[in-house]
């Protein structure tokens, strides 16, 4: 067969078929050519219509050669025995084969018109009441102006799952809206790109300079920043010269633009350090907010004390035999006083034994506490070392259904805070603006927050620099853990941390200890040392399981060593394809049952279940787990908190495979061996923190695999890249 082609057909049977994203599995008996089996998103298909497929044809393992649509179209039913198939096939709501068999015998092959264009007429009908006539009407209507949009976001390669969330956005005026603006594509509908609405309007005829166009572009620049660099806004020059070269468009055009944008209340303009900062509002409502309750729980003297404190302290060290180190002390006395406060340090420094005392002298006082962290990993690890559930902060806040990645909904909010009295958060140098607003938010009066994490590792991957900047406000209890315990020291991954963060060489291979150098002299060697080493040198020296006991983190996703082919080469070696063990294939990548995974974005929708019964919603950016089955149109995947999660072919791109993860995606978990591939690489992403962060990954062992030289040149590097975020001025305001 050719590897594309174009049949027209008629439906014979429907496989499968997924109502809320119009995917579906169906057999076309397309005459000459025999019965194809097809599968794509195509909303409200149903048995005997005729349709006009073209598309690109695989092999599924399981199910044989396919037919993967890239475009449809529906062909109308023109005889007395096609219209009654379709009208009596369900398609449209308030017809049933009965009422379907009544319309065609009084109208014939003029039934679909009087549908369409005298629908009154349907009256006539015994049984039909004119009210039930337009109502026929109006839902056969809704199929035809949902089929048109489709067509119409085809021409510009906008697939069918999309066209319907724009339809259910933007209703029948759909086509005329997007023809009038474009940009509304990228601006309202969630994965539908800038640069796929410009070229929409491009080849719609819109004009390069229009005002349409360098807004809507001009809110890209500044989405597309927040999420590449972190920013929370930009200075007003640089977002003027981005959308100017972005754009081709004059300055002055530009300027129009923005004053628009911020008359409008699109965008918002404050003073920072004598330059215009810009803000897309969502951003800068959150750093607000972060400023304003921090102010607020600070300033709040309704809170229950903690009467005689330190003499408390005494007593729990005598019943522990734990002796406080002053820093620590110092810690647990500011969080037993103050509505916020702030505990950083880097790892064998007492973070965790300081919070215990924290969670114990609550308890005492009868004081509610809540444990959380920004990810399930850190979540269970929060749980494992503090004795107590911990939970993630989109669960501890109750988290809701979103269409935005930016705007979240949540259950607990000011009007329905939480009901602990004290949040006790780990990780917080992972927590974004958005996520810290909304926790801030859900705090009582009178509730304390004490923050957890450690201020050298890489910031948020979402935009902010929540920890940083209460930091650098002076505003908040910052107490630094700097010690390192004797116990910490025996293990060279402390050790060798904190050299790393002070700029000191790591000690390698010394006997006996847990932290090693291999050494391969370029990204070739490296390449083909690793794999080897993950499957089986470690394994069998130290009794390592490769899929539990190894993570393999990397800086890069691309490269020889990067993500994308380290996961592949992986994949071959620990989890081949075997018969018996299905797989799919799903945007250039084999997902495969008993592979490991990872959700790289944050799902609230998704469902999830566990063993005991309980159940609920959200699956989100870092969580990891193991492919439990692959069948035709469903991926089940259990995740390490016990989460059992079913994916529809539509959310497989939520899905990476995680034998190798980046070490933005490794930050708040901890894994028992740490594998690192260690190559040279841009000033900007090759920096110290980046390597401190990767290696304090690392429970029992970390592996080195590279250049000594790449190893120096990341120790030396202390390059920080700048985040433009509002927080630390917001705080430092009276």
């Amino acid at each position: 067969m050719m590897d594309k082609d174009a049949y027209q057909g008629m439906v014979d049977e429907i496989i499968y078929e997924n109502e809320d994203n119009g995917y579906a599995i169906f057999d076309l008996d397309a005459g000459e050519d025999g019965l194809i089996t097809c599968v794509g998103t195509l909303p409200f298909i149903k048995r005997g219509e005729m349709l006009i497929v073209c598309g690109k044809w695989v092999n599924h393992p399981s199910y044989g050669e396919q037919l993967k649509i890239e475009y449809f179209e529906r062909i109308e039913p023109q005889t007395k025995d096609t219209i009654l198939t379709y009208l009596a096939s369900g398609v449209v709501k308030g017809i049933g084969k009965a009422t379907a068999e009544k319309i065609v015998d009084r109208f014939g092959e003029e039934a679909l018109q009087v549908i369409v264009d005298t629908p009154e007429r349907l009256a006539e009908i015994k049984g039909i009441t004119h009210e039930k006539a337009m109502k026929i009407s109006e839902n056969y209507m809704a199929i035809y102006e949902k089929e048109n949009l489709i067509l119409f976001l085809q021409k510009y390669n906008i697939s069918p799952s999309y066209a319907i969330r724009v339809y259910d956005l933007f209703g029948k005026r759909s086509v005329e809206m997007i023809k009038d603006n474009p940009y509304i594509l990228c601006e309202r509908i969630r994965g539908i790109s800038f640069r796929t609405a410009d070229a929409v309007a491009a080849m719609s005829g819109g004009a390069k300079n229009s005002m349409h166009r360098i807004k809507s572009g001009m809110k890209y620049i500044l989405t597309h920043f927040a999420g590449s660099e972190g920013h929370t806004y930009l200075k007003r020059n640089i977002l003027i010269n981005q959308t100017v070269q972005m754009l081709g468009v004059d300055e002055l055009e530009a300027e129009n633009a923005l004053v628009k944008l911020l008359t409008e209340h699109q965008l918002v303009n404050i003073k920072i350090d004598e330059h215009d900062a810009i803000f897309l509002p969502p951003l800068y409502h959150a750093e607000f907010l972060i400023a304003l309750c921090i102010r607020e729980l600070m300033e709040d003297t309704k809170r229950a004390q903690i009467k005689d404190a330190e003499a408390e302290i005494k007593k729990l060290e005598k019943e522990t035999g734990i002796t406080l180190a002053e820093k620590q002390k110092e810690a647990v006395l500011s969080a037993l006083s103050g509505g916020v406060t702030v505990i950083t340090g880097g790892p064998g420094t007492g973070k965790t034994t300081t919070i215990n005392f924290i969670i114990r002298l609550f308890e005492r006082a009868k004081q509610k506490i809540a444990l959380a962290a920004p990810t399930g990993r850190a979540a269970k690890r929060m749980t494992e070392l503090c004795g107590r559930d911990a939970k993630t902060i989109h669960r501890l806040l109750e988290v809701g259904y979103s269409e935005d990645d930016i705007l979240r909904e949540y259950s607990r909010e000011n009007e329905e805070p939480l009901e602990e009295d004290v949040i006790i958060v780990d990780e917080v140098s992972m927590v974004d603006a958005i996520l810290m607003s909304s926790l801030l938010n859900a705090v009582k009066n009178g509730g304390r927050v004490i923050l957890v994490g450690d201020s050298d590792q890489l910031p948020s991957v979402g935009a902010g620099n929540v920890l940083a900047d209460i930091i650098a406000s002076e505003k908040v209890p910052v107490v630094c853990l700097n010690t390192v315990f004797r116990q910490a020291e025996e293990s060279m991954i402390v050790v060798n941390a904190h050299r790393i963060n002070t700029g000191e060489y790591p000690i390698l291979n010394r006997k006996g200890k847990d932290f090693f150098f291999v050494e391969a002299e370029d990204t070739g060697k490296i390449a083909a040392l690793l794999p080897d080493l993950v499957t089986r040198r470690l394994p069998e020296a130290y009794r390592l399981d490769p899929m539990t006991d190894i993570q393999v983190i990397t800086p890069m996703k691309k490269t020889q060593v990067g993500v994308f082919s380290l996961n592949a080469m992986l994949q071959s070696l620990l989890n081949p394809p075997e018969k018996g063990k299905n797989q799919k294939e799903f945007q250039n990548r084999i997902l495969r049952e008993g592979d490991k995974v990872m959700q790289v974005k944050n799902n609230y929708d998704l469902r999830w279940t566990k063993e005991d019964g309980d159940e609920g919603y959200g699956v989100y950016n870092g969580d990891m787990g193991r492919i439990l089955s692959v069948k035709n149109t469903t991926v089940e995947i259990l995740y390490d908190d016990g989460k059992l999660v079913r994916y529809e072919s539509a959310q497989l791109e939520e899905i990476d495979h995680a034998y190798a993860i980046t070490v933005h995606k490794s930050q708040g978990s901890e894994f028992k061996t740490v594998v690192i591939p260690v190559f040279r690489g841009t000033e900007k992403l090759f920096t110290r923190n980046l390597l401190y962060t990767a290696v304090t990954r690392a429970k029992e062992m970390v592996v080195l695999v590279g250049q000594r030289s790449a190893l120096k040149m990341m120790v030396d590097n202390d390059y920080e890249a700048k985040r433009f975020s509002g927080l630390a001025h917001l705080l430092e305001q009276e």
